[in-house]
C-alpha cells in the first residue's frame, strides 16, 4: 500500500488513464509496453486475475480439481487484500519490483508530474534502492492470522528486557568490571567488584549460550532455601539442551551484580 501510495502521486493522467479506475494498473501496462520486465509482470498478473474470476464462476469448485496437473492448482487462493493490491505484490515476489521502479524513475517525465515523488532526484532514487531488499527475499511462507496471536519466546522477552532496561549501560559486557572496579577502588573492595562482575556475566550467559535455549524465564519467583529464613525472590528460567531440560533460579541480587550482606 505505501509502494502504491508512491506511484500514485501526481500521476500524470495520460499514465494513469482517462476511464481507468485501477491507476496502478495503468501505469504498469504502459510501462511494459517499452519495459520486458514489466511486461512479464502484467501478464502474470492477468493470468491470476482470470484464475481469480474462474473460481468465483464456479459453484462448488469443481473446475479446479479437474485440473490439478496444471499451474493454476499450485497457486494459492488470493485473500482480497493481495487482490487489492496484487500489481505491486506480483511484482514483489517475482523480484522485480526494485528494477520496475528504478525504470520509472530514469523515465519519470514519461509518467509523472515535476513535483511527483519519483520525480524528485533524491528520494525517487532512494525509493527504489530500499526496494531491493524485500525483493531479495523469497515469500514461500507467509505470516497466517494466528501468528499474531502467539506469545513472543523467552528469549525476545529477555531482549526486550535488555534493550528497555539499558540505560546508562556500555555495549561491551567486558568494560562494565572496570566501571565496577574505577567506583569502588577507595573502599579496597577490589576483590568483591571483579566477583560481582564475574557474577553478573555469568547471569548474562545464561541467556546468551550458544549450547542451550532459553524456553522460559519469569522474574521475581519467590524461593525460600531454609525454613527460618525469607524467601528470596529470583530469576526462574527452563533452559533445554541437546539432551536435557535445565531449571535455573538466580537470586535478583546476583541477577543485578550487587551481592550486598548476604552469603
Amino acid at each position: 500500500g505505501v509502494v502504491e501510495a508512491c506511484l500514485l502521486h501526481m500521476l500524470k493522467r495520460r499514465a494513469a488513464g482517462f476511464l481507468r479506475t485501477d491507476k496502478v494498473a495503468a501505469l504498469f501496462t504502459k510501462v511494459g509496453k517499452t519495459y520486458a520486465v514489466a511486461g512479464d509482470v502484467c501478464k502474470k498478473v492477468q493470468e491470476l486475475q482470470q484464475q481469480v474470476e474462474s473460481r468465483k464462476n464456479q459453484p462448488n469448485g469443481q473446475e479446479p480439481l479437474k485440473r490439478q496437473g496444471s499451474t493454476t492448482s499450485k497457486t494459492p487462493v488470493l485473500t482480497p487484500q493481495a487482490i487489492k493490491h496484487i500489481w505491486v505484490r506480483t511484482a514483489l515476489i517475482e523480484k522485480v519490483l526494485d528494477k520496475i521502479v528504478q525504470y520509472i524513475v530514469d523515465n519519470c517525465s514519461k509518467y509523472y508530474e515535476k513535483e511527483a515523488l519519483l520525480a524528485d532526484p533524491v528520494c525517487g532514487p532512494i525509493l527504489a534502492s530500499l526496494l531491493v531488499g524485500p525483493c531479495a527475499l523469497e515469500y514461500t511462507k507467509l505470516k497466517t492470522a494466528d501468528h499474531y496471536w502467539t506469545d513472543p519466546s523467552a528469549d525476545e522477552l529477555v531482549q526486550r528486557h535488555r534493550i528497555h532496561g539499558a540505560h546508562g549501560r556500555q555495549d561491551s559486557p567486558s568494560k562494565r568490571p572496570a566501571l565496577g572496579i574505577r567506583k569502588r577502588h577507595s573502599s579496597g573492595s577490589t576483590s568483591e567488584d571483579r566477583f560481582a562482575a564475574s557474577a553478573r556475566e555469568y547471569v548474562e550467559s545464561l541467556h546468551q549460550n550458544s549450547r542451550t535455549h532459553l524456553l522460559y524465564g519469569k522474574n521475581n519467583v519467590l524461593v525460600q532455601p531454609k525454613d527460618d529464613l525469607e524467601a528470596i525472590p529470583g530469576y526462574l528460567s527452563l533452559h533445554q539442551s541437546a539432551d536435557s531440560l535445565t531449571l535455573k533460579w538466580t537470586p535478583n541480587q546476583l541477577m543485578n551484580g550487587t551481592l550486598g550482606d548476604s552469603e
